[in-house]
């Protein structure tokens, strides 16, 4: 029974790791790292976006209640508009 080396494939071509020299496999796990770094900082920017969509609606739900039946709001894409000076 055989095992498989491991290769990484890059544009097309793939190259065996224990080929590799020492900088580019640094460069690799350089690059791994950054990637799931940038999978993490995606995840938590999703979670946030989806806060802030929950808090606009809240705002948007206490306004609303709290206006006067003289007053018309709209509040159509507070999260994209909204700002504090």
């Amino acid at each position: 029974m055989g095992f498989a080396m491991a290769t990484i494939k890059i544009d097309d071509k793939e190259y065996e790791m224990d080929d590799l020299s020492q900088e580019v496999k640094a460069q690799i796990a350089s690059l791994r790292y950054v990637e799931g770094e940038l999978a993490k900082l995606n995840m938590k920017l999703a979670a946030l976006q989806t806060a802030k969509l929950a808090y606009a609606r809240a705002l948007k739900a206490s306004l609303e209640n709290e206006a006067t039946d003289n007053e018309e709001i709209s509040i159509e894409g507070l999260g994209d508009t909204l700002s504090f000076d």
